[in-house]
């Protein structure tokens, strides 16, 4: 399985997105739902900074922050404990994808897409790939 992240809007306070998942069953890329980051920086700050575009590796593991199993992105230059998680704003994030439905610059409905997420991602015991693209 595939995560995508296509960004859309890069602002100078936030990086909107789209979420799609490629299955791997012949259909391709299917959208599931809108995303929110930091600002996307060539000079990292820190919490105010959004991941470089590319190709992670991701797991399924436990967040000391959160204390939940979630999905974590591995292999982040200069980053730690990058995680996709729910959120509504930028101040919700210090660098991870939040997920949910975009209403104006912030997100709504981000528990329950959020939800939908993780019951597809933590039946992935061996991990899954995640391109994120501007």
């Amino acid at each position: 399985m595939r995560l995508h992240v296509k960004r859309t809007i890069l602002s100078p306070d936030r990086t909107l997105g789209k979420l799609y998942i490629d299955y791997q069953n012949g259909k391709g890329e299917q959208y599931f739902c809108d995303t929110l980051e930091d600002t996307v920086r060539k000079d990292k700050i820190f919490g105010k900074t959004a991941i470089p575009a590319g190709q992670y590796r991701c797991l399924n593991t436990m967040s000391a922050r959160f204390k939940a199993i979630m999905p974590y992105i591995q292999d982040v230059n200069g980053f730690t404990g990058v995680r996709i998680h729910a959120g509504n704003s930028e101040a919700d994030t210090l660098g991870c994808i939040l997920v949910g439905t975009i209403a104006g610059n912030r997100l709504i409905n981000s528990t329950i897409a959020y939800n939908k997420l993780w019951a597809i991602l933590k039946l992935q015991k061996n991990g899954y790939d995640l391109q994120i693209t501007d």
